[in-house]
């Protein structure tokens, strides 16, 4: 995909440098009507410019270049430039002029005046001379110059001519000809040096080029915009979908390397041809003439109508390229547009977009691709060549298909996913037949030989993948037990009983949940509330854990209702599910902040094994916590084998619901990029707040038996994490698994923690009781949730024909909570599950502590010693017609 940048982030070449032209007399500026136009636009991370073609010693003076963003208007005051005076057309009749161009594209039919970065250049008497679009579609509509401060007059009101072009990657998209193509930066050089693009147009009859020359041995064709004849064997074809074409493979080549007579190039070939598709078959052995282009990064030849020809001959058939799928872009170009079968199995890495896209993000080598701020301190050298690795182990499983069955083919069941055979991140994938290995929108792509759809997975689908799912948790021991749960805004309050509220609704236009223009945040109406309440039930049900802290309840304040009503009603939903008075909830207390959140954080219990201390408590700091729902915390005791409790071993625990990562405003809110999104100062400033709080009801309480448990929205080792580490706790789940809660980006961590003060050799009197970690009998993550696909979600309820829905536990939400046992009797603030092994070294304060080098983290020791131990050694943008658009748009507890 095409990543955004921004002025901030943009490579600037010298603006002095790139006008450095042969002087020549100036001339009088031509009208905006006249041959004047762009000739070429440069979006890449090292260089942004907007080149135009004029007559030699035009002059530019005065002159205005810039491009729009997304919307239709100018993002920056950067993103104008006015060129000095003397700013002169040279010999070449091009002339280059840096400006930051935002990299934010989208081409297909679904482009059509939605958004699309565009470059606009204004003369010296303000009139607009030409605005192009990159993407979109070619006489489709392009996006409009929309009004802000840095928008220039002439832009706004006037629609860009979409080029229907966009750059792979290190390239820009040139006009040659008549048409845009992607090809290698020619600042202040026409195509060729004449503005021809090489090829008379008039192809040799005889001649047929192989399609390894075609390809050529780097990432992009040596012989782009030339029109040339070549023959393959038809090997897989999508004549519906949206990718309009077919590959073909040179006869006989595949199989063993060693017979592999072009090792460094590849002899299959992309083949775009909407006119042809219908025509052919696979295994076809045929001859197409058409133009060479790179498409998203992919070589293809565009062959129209007359361009296909059936060759009588036979050709010897084409075979797999088998074994391990190998590393590094060199490789695999050498394989692009060719059979291949890998023969070990692949990682599921990401399954968020096969709901919308179709896609499987899979991962070769060992494991998931993990958070990299998850397994090293954010920013180090370490965290980048972790990120480095991911990218290069990234492979998409793909269905043949551009289709967004979000917005299309509703109709069509989805590939890949299906009650019976789920697809979760960590699963295993084996490939059962071929596919053909592409590329797209900066991602190396496996396609099967046609499109595939839930009708004909079992003659298409190339792949199975194995079922990791669970019943339950695993069994965690001790006397009592703790989890955390993100209930994905519960609210009881539905869409239907207020006024204002906007949906998302089904296929058949039934609101399923609501997306906004009200206060709630969950369900549209109790049928759909019905659902959400079922999968969250039986989850919590089958976690069956002592005390469960709950995030993201609606606070019944808000609608002027008790604050606990929804927290009742679901308490009263478990024991209905139950058969008995199984579950209570802590009540609010007395005092509770004037101004709180919709949602809220809140704790239920079994009355049966633990018996509440005191009244609860709320960190009411409305400077640390405006931003987010404040802390609850509440005592506990565990009650014996005959229901008496035990005051010895009362416990603290405290919920917890940090600032997201989406947003952020303030010093040091910024994301600043190194991996810890945005608001990391004011999540830091909550971490302090709260291990103040802690420190206030250990008091209170007068134990050292302290837990935080919750959704931070921090991963291992970003700093509010160190905050904690560095007070005394430890992160039981990093210690003590090698399992994480949370999956985004197609990378793994965990944003869900439960902490305990480790206080055993914190000072005088040390070791004369368990501190809180040593009381850990064992814990778990249970991956019910973010390792599931969205589209078992109930907010995806009847949005495809594909009935996905089932009331079980599985994507009851999208974090996996996080289970800890505590107290075993047998073994006094021992650990029975040999992790004290894993634990020797681990500094107890976490002060200043780097990840290593060696992939190993002081403070994650069992879970990044066991997730990362095997890697070291070794973009969103659209899929056509917007494959990947708002992949990033996901739910907000980011």
């Amino acid at each position: 995909m095409n990543i955004s940048k921004t002025a901030s982030s943009t490579a600037r070449l010298s603006l002095a440098a790139a006008l450095v032209l042969p002087a020549a007399p100036a001339i009088a500026a031509p009208a905006a009507d006249s041959d004047i136009r762009i000739s070429e636009i440069a979006y890449t991370l090292e260089t942004d410019f907007i080149e135009i073609a004029a007559d030699p010693g035009t002059d530019l003076s005065g002159w205005t270049f810039g491009s729009v963003t997304r919307g239709g208007s100018v993002y920056a005051q950067d993103n104008t430039i006015t060129a000095p005076e003397d700013t002169t057309v040279g010999d070449s009749g091009a002339v280059a002029i840096d400006v930051p161009i935002t990299n934010s594209v989208k081409a297909g039919s679904a482009a059509d005046g939605e958004y699309g970065s565009s470059a606009f250049v204004i003369d010296d008497d303000g009139e607009l001379v030409d605005f192009q679009q990159i993407g979109g579609v070619v006489d489709g509509k392009g996006v409009t110059g929309t009004k802000n401060t840095f928008t220039p007059a002439p832009v706004i009101g006037q629609e860009a001519e979409p080029t229907g072009a966009t750059a792979a990657g290190g390239q820009s998209i040139q006009l040659t000809g008549d048409a845009w193509k992607s090809a290698p930066p020619t600042p202040n050089a026409l195509p060729d040096g004449d503005g021809g693009d090489g090829d008379d147009g008039d192809p040799d009859p005889e001649g047929v080029t192989p399609i390894a020359d075609i390809q050529g041995t780097g990432d992009a064709s040596p012989i782009q915009g030339k029109t040339v004849t070549t023959r393959g064997v038809v090997t897989a074809a999508y004549p519906e979908g949206g990718l309009n074409g077919y590959y073909i493979q040179t006869p006989g080549t595949g199989g063993a390397g060693a017979d592999d007579e072009t090792p460094a190039a590849s002899d299959g070939i992309f083949v775009y041809s909407p006119d042809t598709v219908t025509d052919i078959s696979i295994d076809d052995h045929v001859e197409v003439t058409g133009t060479v282009s790179e498409h998203y990064g992919q070589t293809q030849i565009s062959v129209s109508a007359s361009g296909l020809e059936t060759v009588d001959e036979p050709a010897e058939a084409v075979k797999p390229v088998e074994g391990a799928f190998p590393a590094g872009d060199e490789k695999r170009e050498s394989l692009e547009g060719m059979l291949v079968q890998p023969s070990e199995s692949l990682t599921v890495a990401d399954n968020y977009n096969t709901n919308t896209y179709g896609e499987v993000v899979l991962a070769t080598g060992d494991g998931t691709l993990p958070q990299p701020t998850d397994v090293h301190r954010p920013g180090t050298p370490e965290a980048k060549a972790l990120e480095a690795e991911n990218l290069d182990r990234e492979v998409v499983l793909d269905d043949g298909a551009t289709v967004n069955f979000l917005k299309a083919d509703k109709d069509v069941p989805l590939p890949y996913l299906s009650q019976a055979d789920p697809v979760r991140v960590g699963a295993q994938a084996t490939f059962t037949s071929p596919v053909v290995l592409g590329f797209d929108h900066e991602k190396w792509r496996f396609q099967p030989s046609t499109r595939l759809t839930g009708d004909n997975a079992e003659a298409v689908q190339p792949t199975t993948f194995t079922d990791t799912r669970t019943d339950a948790p695993e069994a965690v021991g001790g006397q009592v037990s703790l989890a955390s749960f993100n209930v994905l805004n519960y609210f009881t309050t539905t869409g239907d009983q207020l006024s204002g509220c906007q949906y998302y609704d089904d296929r058949d236009g039934n609101h399923i949940t609501v997306r906004g223009g009200c206060d709630a945040r969950g369900a549209a109406n109790a049928e759909s509330l019905k659902r959400q309440e079922t999968k969250i039930v039986t989850a919590i049900n089958k976690l069956d854990t002592s005390v469960v802290s709950l995030m993201e309840i609606e606070n019944s304040a808000a609608f002027g209702k008790d604050r606990d009503d929804a927290l009742a009603t679901l308490v009263k939903r478990l024991n209905e599910a139950a058969g008995t008075q199984k579950w209570d909830f802590v009540e609010s207390p007395s005092a509770v902040p004037s101004d709180e959140d919709v949602i809220r954080t809140a704790l239920i219990y079994q009355p049966a094994e633990v018996a509440p201390q005191n009244e609860s408590t709320i960190l009411d700091d409305q400077d640390a916590f405006s931003n987010a729902r404040e802390p609850l915390s509440q005592a506990f005791a565990p009650r014996d084998g005959s229901g008496e409790i035990e005051k010895d071993k009362t416990f603290v625990t405290i919920s917890n619901h940090f600032k997201s990562k989406g947003s952020g405003s303030g010093p040091g809110n910024e994301d600043s990029g190194d991996g810890q999104g945005a608001s990391n100062a004011d999540r830091v400033k909550q971490a302090e707040a709260l291990v103040g709080f802690a420190d206030d009801q250990q008091e209170a309480t007068n134990t050292d038996l302290v837990y935080l448990l919750g959704d931070f929205n921090s991963y291992t080792q970003e700093d509010p994490m160190q905050v904690f580490y560095e007070a005394g706790y430890k992160d039981i789940a990093a210690e003590k698994t090698d399992e994480s809660t949370y999956v985004y980006g197609s990378r793994t961590g965990s944003l869900d923690h439960v902490l305990a003060l480790d206080a055993s050799d914190a000072g005088e009197g040390a070791g004369t009781a368990p501190s809180a970690f040593d009381s850990v009998t064992k814990a778990d993550v249970w991956n019910i949730n973010s390792v599931e696909s969205i589209g078992l979600e109930y907010s995806r309820f009847n949005y495809n024909i594909a009935d996905l829905f089932a009331p079980d536990q599985f994507r009851a939400s999208d974090h996996d909570p996080v289970v800890v046992g505590l107290f075993d009797s047998s073994d006094e603030g021992g650990d029975d599950d040999g992790s004290d092994e894993a634990d020797a070294g681990d500094n107890a304060d976490g002060a200043g502590d780097d990840a290593n080098a060696d992939g190993s983290s002081d403070h994650s020791g069992g879970k990044n010693a066991g997730k990362n131990g095997n890697h070291w050694g070794s973009r969103d943008g659209d899929h056509p017609g917007g494959k990947n658009a708002g992949k990033n748009g996901r739910h907000n507890g980011w």
